[in-house]
């Protein structure tokens, strides 16, 4: 809030202060990073950027004017390796934080701001990633089948937690689809960790397995579960 207010009328935190304070990064004792539109020269502990911000992206926490969390990303874009800006994108979905003006207007807005093209094919990752539960299931079938691997009982109800995706009773193995459309919020993550501690418990092996693994790593994903199966 004090570099807000010394930077003066109109000035916005930003970029990775922003990203603090909405808890989607840990402070790491950078200057505080300010945003405001006319061009100003950086103070001590105060790195000042100029930018034009309209209304609806600019927001209050704590009663410090502060980037929304969708033009915080798109600023973060441009100066975060991807790894760290899908984590942080992954964070603020997970913790449903949300704007009236989404991140995909924003790309809309500013398609030639640095970062753009990082951000879309982070965003189209993750589109892809909430393919529905019977897509899902067919795409794991057809894998197997693919891969000469045995079948398993399809939705296959194991006491005491119930239903089970892919179940190998023999090899007392379980595989569960891990789709981010189903699994994506916290109750469900919560409820998915109980689940698989009741069922170790009661003997059986489970592996959960996401969409991205099984699009993007087919032989790894097909060697394991060879060496699982013990075939």
């Amino acid at each position: 809030m004090a570099a807000v207010l010394a930077v003066g009328p109109g000035a916005v935190l930003s970029h990775r202060s922003a990203a603090a304070l909405w808890r989607l990064l840990a402070d790491d004792g950078r200057a505080v990073e300010v945003t405001v539109e006319r061009r100003l020269r950086d103070r001590d502990g105060i790195r000042v950027r100029s930018g034009r911000l309209p209304t609806d992206e600019v927001a209050t926490v704590d009663g410090i004017r502060v980037t929304t969390v969708a033009r915080t990303i798109l600023d973060l874009a441009g100066i975060l390796p991807r790894p760290r800006l899908e984590r942080v994108i992954d964070d603020a979905q997970l913790r449903q934080l949300a704007d009236s003006t989404s991140l995909r207007t924003l790309l809309q807005r500013y398609p030639r701001r640095r970062g753009v093209g990082t951000l879309n094919a982070i965003l189209a990752d993750h589109l892809a990633a909430t393919v529905t539960r019977s897509e899902f299931e067919a795409c794991f079938l057809a894998f197997l089948i693919a891969n000469v691997l045995p079948r398993p009982l399809v939705n296959h109800h194991i006491p005491p937690v119930g239903e089970c995706d892919f179940v190998w009773p023999e090899a007392r193995l379980i595989i569960e689809l891990d789709g981010y459309a189903t699994h994506g919020t916290r109750r469900s993550f919560e409820a998915d960790r109980a689940r698989d501690r009741a069922l170790h418990v009661a003997g059986w092996r489970v592996v959960r397995i996401t969409w991205r693994q099984l699009r993007d790593e087919p032989k790894r994903l097909a060697a394991d579960l060879r060496a699982l199966l013990g075939v």
